[in-house]
């Protein structure tokens, strides 16, 4: 690492975390872990390895065929589940060569996977997906049994799963009921009908927490898993170093169109990391980093590679560490407070971080 930035995952905590997540849902119930989107910015390949070689989980969640290979080639044997609606329909193919498990969105999907598993000669496992009020992707409720009779019994397909995604489970308990409800409609219509769903899924990880009741064959655990979650584990820290520091008199600006002035003698010193890295522009005169166990304010813009803080009350020389996300000393900056101060969400914080702050995995 020749540009002192870098990101830390704690391979220990997210045992410890995934750990607590079986210990909290029971041996019966299977997890399954998400590693879409690198992992939430974590690294999915380096999380899946671990979480293989360690049996933390039964399942791994992808957004996409390729995030699928990718996890393939790179190792991971466990099962993996496309969450995302595959299209064009030809991603099936690569789908069941790559032995990924599929989801199944609508009618039309489910007659195209049967048509090329059969021409394939291999079998397509798949999970029916039901829009129960997400409103993303998913078969309605009026026409879920309709996908799950039409992939039944065919020779070339394995119906491995039903699920859906309960959209509002720590905002709004009414609206959840109403979806849980739909839900439990279709998993009686399938126990009736007598149609060989191997695991049905629909707590994710606010569920996990709040409502054993929806724990099902198996949750899907990405927030707390990562230890975003209240009573988890962080993971993942962001650092850096001090590359310049400097004394500055009144009346000097900082960053792109002026946009700090001193105004009193100060101190600054350059950080490099912005939002190149991931470190959002929007966080310009809100954020505070780590120096010497002290929160420093970010001053001026936060440009694409550097930004500027203010170190005027502490003791900073360059090469010194800054922490952005995580602990020094009795201080702590997580990815929530990030979140907040740039109005958005400690997923985005996380995902975020690109692929030029190199990850170290520390056990």
């Amino acid at each position: 690492m020749l540009r002192p930035t870098w990101a830390e995952i704690d391979l220990s905590a997210y045992k410890r975390n995934l750990q607590k997540i079986r210990s909290k849902v029971g041996a019966e119930v299977k997890v399954l872990t998400l590693l879409k989107a690198n992992a939430y910015g974590h690294g999915a390949l380096e999380l899946g390895l671990y979480a293989q070689e360690h049996g933390l989980c039964d399942f791994f969640g992808v957004a996409s065929v390729e995030e699928g290979i990718s996890l393939r080639l790179g190792g991971v044997k466990m099962p993996v589940l496309v969450l995302g609606s595959l299209f064009p329909f030809e991603a099936f193919s690569y789908a069941i060569d790559y032995d990924l498990s599929i989801t199944i969105a609508s009618l039309s999907a489910a007659e195209a996977v049967k048509e090329i598993a059969r021409k394939k000669g291999k079998k397509a496992r798949c999970h029916v997906k039901q829009d129960s009020g997400m409103g993303r992707i998913g078969t309605r409720r009026s026409r879920v049994m309709a996908v799950l009779e039409a992939l039944d019994k065919d020779p070339f397909i394995e119906l491995e799963g039903l699920f859906t995604h309960l959209s509002s489970v720590d905002t709004d308990p009414a609206y959840t009921e109403e979806q849980i409800g739909y839900f439990r409609d279709t998993m009686t219509n399938v126990r009736l009908q007598k149609i060989p769903v191997q695991l049905c899924h629909m707590a994710a990880s606010p569920a996990i927490e709040a409502r054993p009741d929806t724990y099902c064959d198996m949750v899907r655990a990405g927030h707390a898993a990562f230890g975003l979650s209240k009573g988890y584990e962080p993971i993942l820290s962001l650092k850096s170093r001090i590359v310049f520091a400097k004394e500055v008199s009144a009346g000097s600006s900082i960053s792109y169109n002026r946009s700090f002035v001193a105004p009193r003698p100060m101190r600054i010193a350059t950080i490099p990391v912005g939002y190149g890295d991931g470190y959002l522009r929007s966080l310009t005169g809100k954020a505070e980093v780590l120096i010497a166990g002290k929160r420093c304010l970010v001053l001026g813009n936060i440009t694409m590679d550097m930004c500027m803080v203010d170190i005027s009350q502490v003791e900073a020389h360059v090469g010194d560490e800054v922490v952005l996300i995580g602990r020094q000393g009795t201080e702590e900056i997580t990815a929530l407070e990030l979140a907040r101060k740039a109005g958005t969400i400690d997923y985005e914080i996380t995902t975020l971080l690109t692929a030029r702050v190199p990850r170290i995995y520390k056990k």
